[in-house]
């Protein structure tokens, strides 16, 4: 396993060793808490000598994302280094049917997929729970607003940036968490979302039960892969806002 440049993933150097927790879990262990047999971080001579500072070995966490969203006999060719983090965010995008266009920048890729979730979880809320949710982030609730009207308000939400861009990408990673590797987030941030998690954590777990069956999540890539993105995806925006 090898480090491959990688401007969407550099900015993983000025991430808290805190707040690269859950993203390091989710590398290397399973959704019952054993040990990934495919992962090679836990193994390197580096995460023995510094984990749980994250910092002092963020290039290989990033190339082990890089190497879970590669073929394993291409990644041999390459001299063990995995594929840019466009191509496994652009495959996870796939997966989960997310309407994009690659052309568009990482930050917008990853803001169609955390939609793509929001609008699935929104499909299946209540109009008691829609009117929670839009008290809960702050937004201007009319009675006969629906799921779809949501989406354009979480739109203009993830447009604008900032904390509540930042909430809400929050509240999604949780309830995929939850799903996927069977615990929720852990670093700071969270604990101000508690309100607003209650509200989506039904919805969206659902949604992902659903996406579960329907995907090829038997794959043990794309059981790293999508809650690894997911994670990414929030982190980005924790560092660009510096929240």
């Amino acid at each position: 396993m090898a480090y491959r440049y990688d401007t969407d993933l550099e900015f993983l150097e000025y991430i808290k060793s805190v707040d690269l927790d859950d993203l390091v879990y989710t590398l290397t262990h399973d959704k019952d808490g054993s040990v990934r047999v495919t992962e090679e971080l836990t193994s390197s001579l580096e995460y023995k000598r510094h984990s749980p500072n994250h910092q002092k070995y963020w290039e290989l966490i990033a190339a082990e994302i890089q190497c879970f969203g590669a073929n394993t006999f291409a990644t041999l060719f390459r001299g063990g280094k995995g594929v840019p983090y466009k191509e496994v965010l652009i495959d996870v995008c796939d997966k989960m049917k997310v309407n994009y266009n690659k052309n568009s920048s990482i930050e917008r890729l990853e803001n169609e997929l955390l939609l793509k979730i929001l609008n699935d979880a929104l499909e299946k809320m209540t109009p008691e729970e829609l009117k929670e949710l839009a008290e809960a982030v702050g937004v201007e609730y009319a009675g006969t607003i629906n799921a779809q009207a949501f989406v354009g308000v979480f739109q203009a939400v993830f447009r604008a940036g900032g904390f509540k861009s930042y909430q809400l990408t929050l509240v999604i990673v949780n309830a995929i968490l939850k799903a996927m590797i069977g615990r929720g987030l852990s670093f700071g941030g969270n604990i101000v979302l508690t309100r607003t998690m209650a509200v989506l954590a039904g919805p969206i777990g659902w949604a992902i039960t659903g996406l579960w069956t329907a995907v090829d999540i038997a794959s043990p890539a794309y059981r790293v892969t999508i809650p690894a993105v997911i994670q990414i995806a929030a982190l980005r925006q924790k560092h660009q806002h510096d929240i």
